[in-house]
């Protein structure tokens, strides 16, 4: 199981509290946890992925207990097992497309044993995948690209190396309803290449038909987790 969480609760200082029932996510399966801001989606993610600690409860990655490891545990797990797509997308500005898919794997030497062959034939494949041409734009840098081409380079990097799980906190919100079609569908055909399972955050319901489970948060003022 890649994620398994049991009563899983975090409350900070200013009064947020997070509640969220049993949920559980398998090798392959997507997951889209749907919510208005504020209420609690990137605390959720920031649970998953080892950056923020529970309160209470249970959570387990990837068969380990996530509440009993280390900081410097919880940072090698990140980085050998998850991609992380972000709202921003977070690409160096002035590094080339190439340089930027590649950080994928620099700091995982897991993950740079997982690539099928040399790296730079990787990030060919994976650019190819989301819909980029490595030829045209490989050299390009961040800076020349638009959002939607911005955004399926921070795919291709989270997708390189073949982890486990991907998560994507809001990577949609800046593109027009046909991009964000697009998008999704070279996400997901890319990721399932190698099986890998989704995490995908969302304030629009329009974007979570079809995956597998659906996660909704409720309002800022008191969330507390609904799973379908």
């Amino acid at each position: 199981m890649v994620i398994q969480a049991s009563n899983l609760h975090f409350a900070r200082r200013d009064g947020f509290t997070l509640t969220l029932p049993s949920f559980a996510l398998a090798a392959g399966q997507t997951m889209a946890v749907l919510g208005p801001s504020g209420s609690g989606k990137s605390t959720l993610l920031d649970l998953i992925s080892g950056v923020l600690r529970p309160s209470s409860g249970d959570l387990s990655l990837f068969g380990q207990d996530a509440t009993a490891l280390s900081g410097p545990a919880l940072d090698r797990l990140r980085g050998d097992r998850m991609g992380l797509i972000f709202q921003e997308h977070n690409l160096l500005p002035f590094a080339t497309v190439r340089q930027n898919v590649a950080l994928g794997v620099r700091f995982s030497a897991a993950r740079t044993q997982r690539l099928r062959g040399p790296v730079g034939d990787e990030i060919d494949r994976l650019l190819t995948l989301m819909g980029l041409e490595p030829s045209t734009l490989g050299k390009r840098r961040a800076t020349d690209l638009s959002v939607g081409q911005r955004q399926r380079v921070a795919a291709a990097r989270a997708l390189l190396g073949a982890p486990d799980l991907i998560i994507a906190d809001e990577p949609t919100s800046a593109l027009d309803e046909g991009n964000q079609a697009r998008f999704m569908a070279l996400l997901n055909a890319a990721r399932k290449e190698s099986d890998a399972a989704l995490l995908f955050v969302t304030h629009d319901p329009r974007l979570v038909e079809g995956f597998d489970q659906v996660l909704r948060l409720d309002d800022p003022d008191q969330s507390h987790g609904k799973a379908d």
